[in-house]
């Protein structure tokens, strides 16, 4: 019965780890675009581009923060991180 126990909490980790993986990899794509939008308002030339430009830098940002707060709530520790560092 022991044997079961540690494979379903090693199953759960792995689980949990491909989720942060995961998270981790959509805010990296969430600063990018974030970026992209910030280099974007500065070469809009029409009052009509700067409104879009604005409209998908705001965007960009809301998104960015929601997907920190959301890895912060999973309280990841130093070790995660590290561990992510060396996987990719």
């Amino acid at each position: 019965m022991k044997w079961f126990l540690n494979w379903r909490r090693n199953k759960e980790t792995a689980a949990s780890i491909k989720d942060k993986l995961a998270l981790l990899e959509e805010i990296r794509q969430s600063q990018l675009e974030w970026r992209n939008a910030q280099h974007r308002l500065e070469w809009v030339v029409g009052q009509d581009e700067v409104d879009c430009a604005i409209y998908d830098l705001v965007a960009a940002e809301k998104k960015y923060e929601m997907l920190l707060r959301l890895a912060k709530q999973q309280q990841w520790n130093q070790g995660f991180v590290n561990y992510e560092r060396e996987v990719i």
